[in-house]
């Protein structure tokens, strides 16, 4: 088997990433978001190069999500100027769909359903059907800001403050959706729960399969649940405790670190988390193990996202605000990683 390659992408975002996402089509093409407010697009085949930045795209403020739509040259952006926009990639066109009431923080599309759903911290989802444009966007109201988003093909799932996680059902939601004019402050998810981790959720991030979905905390823990309400599947889930380093000046305890990132590998079903401790961990949901664990990165880890075809792993490294300092400066610290991945390296290792 070929040794595992990594290498840095040469033209990094000059400060924080905010968020890394691969094609739908080519393995190889990549989006970067970050909050020095361009969104790049980058061709990682040139490992001796240190991949090639193909085109940057500048917004007015910081960028703080992005994700391709229904195919590699149409993206979707969320930004800080409260917008979400589409992208042509090949035009470097920028279009506003819709604009909220404060910052834009993710930005998910479901081509199962044409769907883009856009969460800002105004405390609202947005559902633009991109079948019909010229409809206004559904505009969803929660109880509680959204800190992340995550889509399956038939699932939404919202984590928010307050401990809430919201899963809406699409087919279900997209028709309510197309019989209201614009606002639907009485929708009620699917399922509402409460996450099983006691701190702030940082991330969630859903099972190719569309089973269930794992999220994780501020607080160094991971949790995985599935979605069947059943009693027999919810005595399933579990949490437990990740990214924590040794304190060296305290022994016997743990410097306890922020879970900023989860992905799953698409063919395998396995998941990458990505800590404040500069730290990526591979884990088997299913099996309940840790599979593997990377050296540390210089820097906190914001952002994973595998390829589609689970050949590769990107991984956003910048720094954090995990050592207390009260001034931020990315500038030249911010690093683009691209793992190519052995055949077994993201593999589940089965039960004990």
């Amino acid at each position: 088997m070929a040794p595992t390659i990594q290498y840095e992408l040469s033209q990094p975002p000059s400060d924080a990433v905010s968020s890394v996402k691969f094609a739908p089509g080519l393995s190889t093409r990549l989006l970067v978001s970050s909050w020095d407010r361009h969104a790049y697009l980058y061709d990682i085949s040139g490992e001796e190069e240190g991949g090639k930045l193909i085109e940057k795209y500048e917004h007015r403020a910081p960028v703080l999500d992005v994700c391709f739509g229904a195919d590699d040259s149409e993206a979707f952006s969320a930004g800080m100027d409260w917008q979400v926009k589409r992208i042509n990639l090949e035009t470097g066109e920028q279009i506003a769909l819709s604009a909220h009431e404060a910052p834009v923080n993710k930005v998910v599309y479901s081509k199962e359903h044409s769907l883009l759903v856009s969460s800002s911290w105004d405390s609202t989802l947005k559902f633009h059907d991109l079948k019909n444009p010229e409809k206004e966007p559904t505009t969803i109201k929660l109880p509680a800001k959204p800190h992340s988003l995550s889509v399956t093909a038939s699932k939404l799932v919202v984590a928010m403050a307050s401990r809430l996680v919201f899963i809406y059902e699409l087919q279900s939601t997209l028709m309510l959706a197309s019989q209201s004019n614009g606002v639907m402050s009485e929708l009620q998810p699917w399922q509402q729960r409460e996450s099983s981790l006691k701190f702030m959720t940082r991330a969630v991030a859903c099972m190719p399969n569309d089973d269930g979905y794992a999220s994780s905390s501020i607080e160094g823990r991971v949790a995985v649940e599935w979605f069947d309400p059943s009693a027999e599947s919810q005595a399933r889930k579990y949490a437990f405790k990740c990214h924590r380093q040794p304190d060296p000046d305290n022994e016997g305890t743990d410097i306890v670190y922020p879970v900023n990132a989860l992905a799953f590998h698409p063919v395998f079903g396995t998941f990458a988390s990505g800590g404040g401790d500069g730290v990526v961990a591979f884990w088997d949901a299913t099996a309940k193990r840790r599979i593997r664990q990377y050296p540390k990165y210089t820097h906190s880890v914001a952002a994973l996202c595998f390829s589609n075809d689970g050949k590769y792993l990107a991984i956003g490294v910048c720094p954090g605000f995990e050592n207390g300092q009260e001034e931020y400066s990315g500038e030249g610290q911010t690093k683009v990683y691209i793992r190519e991945l052995g055949e077994t390296e993201a593999k589940g290792k089965g039960p004990k």
